[in-house]
């Protein structure tokens, strides 16, 4: 029996002492045992085939070739030196080079003996060379764990100059089989192994390291990607089940006078069946004595605000405060002021929490909400002082939630001693696929249709030599009396750059639109925020037709009469954020437009994103595009980035079989939720371990 396990430090392994086990652990994160047995390979080479050296072409890609060392001899060259040796079989010779490690090399290599080299060819003063190939007597390659797929794991420069090479990786694993031996504890159940047809866990480890043959090679990967993701949804779900039964909520059991008159007498618009679909999901949670944990996705302009207003009402009619905290001054300025509009007339009393609210107001403010005066509170990251008490907060609606960090969203609801609902919005549609792991343990709402006499946004994409053209359109627009946005890309590494080239289209622009015909404001970063507060309400109450801005102007602003958005330098945006930007129009009941302006020269993902934008305005269609552009890290941001650091899997590769695992997960908790079935033992027992050492982000709630 063997004195190691999966938890025992890399150091004990041979062939790695204290030196490399300090490397594997801050190059790639490999502590013990475990973490090595689980890096798998990103690829494989196939080593199938031996090729002879009169066959050899320049630029093959790897090839492995049987021969024998004649001769060996360091050449001196401008700088320091290279090692050249003759390489022969019985068809003929070439060339191996070595420019680092010359000295340890030229002891170690055996002149005469048969070798098996691999690497890449090329051709130098009409030789055949190969430089720093790998090496390995055939004598040995005959003994060793020899697979045909050659698998090659990720490295670092720091590893490749410490001479940790891709070799030697493979070696350390071949010793830690030696080790542990080849029989690993099964983690899934019998019936999902035979459900799915997977092979077992042992034979999966080795084949995912030693393929002897591609399909080994398949059916490994699919039964580790499976139990990846299982095992991801297994504790979103549960933590949703456990939290549901463990965490009360408050139940409001009543729709009462303030939702009826206003549903009644002041909705502005009857609402669409999916804004009703999502209501009745509220109502239902909200009425349940279960803590609501819900995220509330819908477009830019579906009507997620009045959703929102329409829950805080059931919970004033029931005796709670609500709150509405959104990201940025702009953005809860907005929905305060909407707020007050639709529920001008009503007793209910709405007040705004941000950074520029003076000292003497914030005292009002906070004494009429501890005595529970104010009904609704609407905020930036002002909500989460430790001054501001509720009297008793019965639900908490976060805008934009991405924004916020984990510590910043808990805070909110730990201003009670039973947590209030929770209502998490987000315009930013989240892949179908991203949401199932990321958000796998909230419950999910969607907004997919627009109100009723939206027009859909039409959008084109035109070239700086088209300018002119696009000025005569934006003076027929503001003829008919509609303003425009002209925003320009902010990049944070050469703020100098983009103020000037903001300045430089300001200048143009006020050329081609002159006063007294026109007015134009501006808005940047650099701004105080009085100026940029001043610019915009200019624009607001439709003194200037035109708006030159940054990317400030990304959330939040709501101005129903501006129906052209213009996006210079498009390239340089992100899929996600001109989707935004374009959300800006096509809020009122006009034909709007969008115009992604850029240069002739694009990359092929720069001419994706303008296609996509071109060609539909479905914003999760937008959102998949982005998925498998931009991978699941950036997506999320990085904050939320550390939720999927899967080892195997991939998200958008792997959809189909992370929906077949959340549904295994789902029907296995429903029948088992606390895993006490012998059956479902081994998962039990892997799922104990896991939740030990996991840093799946789901501390949601």
């Amino acid at each position: 029996m063997s004195l190691y396990n999966l938890n025992t430090s890399i150091s004990y392994l041979k062939g790695v002492g204290p030196n490399r086990a300090d490397l594997l652990k801050t190059e790639l994160g490999i502590h013990t045992f475990g973490d090595l047995l689980n890096f798998f390979p990103n690829r494989y080479i196939d080593r199938t085939q031996f090729f002879k050296i009169n066959q050899l072409q320049q630029n093959y890609s790897e090839i492995q070739i049987i021969g024998k060392i004649t001769n060996i001899k360091t050449v001196k060259q401008k700088r320091g030196s290279r090692l050249v040796a003759t390489f022969r079989d019985e068809t003929g010779f070439m060339e191996l080079v070595w420019f680092r490690g010359i000295k340890w090399i030229k002891d170690a290599v055996k002149i005469n003996t048969p070798y098996v080299v691999f690497g890449k060819v090329n051709s130098f003063n009409g030789v055949v060379t190969m430089a720093h190939p790998e090496m390995e007597l055939l004598e040995t390659y005959k003994k060793s764990l020899r697979t045909a797929m050659q698998p090659i794991y990720a490295s670092t420069e720091k590893l490749t100059n410490k001479g940790i090479s891709n070799r030697l990786v493979s070696k350390m694993i071949q010793h830690l089989f030696k080790e542990l031996g080849l029989e690993f504890k099964e983690t899934l159940s019998k019936s999902i192994i035979d459900n799915l047809d997977l092979i077992s866990k042992s034979e999966a480890l080795f084949n995912i390291h030693f393929p002897k043959k591609q399909e080994l090679l398949t059916k490994a990967q699919q039964r580790l990607k499976f139990e990846e993701l299982f095992f991801i949804q297994l504790q979103l779900i549960r933590k949703k089940i456990v939290r549901k039964a463990k965490i009360k909520g408050f139940n409001f059991e009543k729709v009462g006078e303030h939702f009826n008159n206003f549903y009644k007498n002041k909705l502005p618009f009857d609402l669409t069946n999916a804004q009703k679909k999502v209501l009745k999901e509220i109502r239902k949670d909200i009425g349940s004595n279960a803590q609501m944990n819900r995220l509330l996705q819908g477009d830019v302009g579906s009507g997620k605000t009045i959703v929102a207003l329409l829950t805080m009402l059931i919970a004033i009619d029931n005796g709670f405060q609500a709150a509405l905290m959104a990201p940025t001054e702009i953005l809860a300025t907005q929905h305060y002021n909407s707020l007050v509009e639709l529920l001008k007339g009503m007793n209910i009393s709405v007040k705004l929490l941000t950074g520029s609210v003076k000292v003497k107001e914030r005292r009002i403010l906070h004494a009429a909400l501890e005595s529970g005066e104010l009904d609704i509170l609407i905020g930036t990251h002002a909500l989460i002082e430790d001054k501001v008490k509720f009297n008793n907060l019965g639900i908490a609606i976060i805008d934009e939630q991405h924004r916020f960090g984990v510590a910043q969203r808990s805070k909110l609801w730990q201003k009670n001693e039973l947590p209030p609902h929770i209502l998490v919005m987000t315009a930013t549609p989240i892949p179908r696929t991203l949401a199932m792991s990321v958000y796998g343990d909230l419950d999910i709402s969607v907004i997919d249709e627009l109100p009723p006499g939206r027009k859909e946004v039409k959008t084109a994409h035109r070239y700086d030599a088209n300018r002119l053209s696009v000025f005569k359109f934006l003076k027929e627009e503001i003829a008919k009396g509609r303003q425009v946005y002209i925003v320009y890309p902010l990049i944070n590494e050469s703020e100098a750059m983009d103020y000037k080239d903001l300045m430089d289209g300001y200048e143009s622009i006020s050329r081609e639109f002159q006063k007294p015909d026109y007015q134009i404001s501006i808005v940047h970063g650099k701004m105080k925020p009085a100026d940029k507060e001043y610019e915009m309400q200019r624009f607001i109450k439709g003194e200037t037709q035109i708006m030159v801005a940054t990317t400030v102007i990304e959330v939040g602003v709501n101005i129903p009469n501006a129906s052209v958005m213009v996006i210079e330098s498009a390239e340089r945006f992100g899929l996600s954020q001109l989707h935004q930007l374009r959300g800006r129009v096509g809020r009122g009941a006009e034909q709007s437009y969008c115009i992604l302006m850029t240069s002739f020269k694009l990359s092929n993902e720069a001419k994706i994103r303008l296609n996509t934008m071109v060609e539909t305005s479905d914003g999760f269609k937008i959102a998949e595009v982005d998925l498998k552009l931009r991978g699941p890290g950036n997506i999320m941001g990085t904050q939320q980035s550390g939720a999927l650091n899967l080892r195997i899997a991939d998200i958008v590769k792997d959809a189909q079989l992370l929906k077949t695992a959340r549904k295994f997960a789902i029907d296995l908790l429903t029948v088992d939720p606390i895993l006490k079935s012998p059956e479902n033992i081994f998962i039990r027992a892997a799922y104990q371990e896991l939740s030990k050492n996991s840093t799946i982000w789901s501390n949601i709630s």
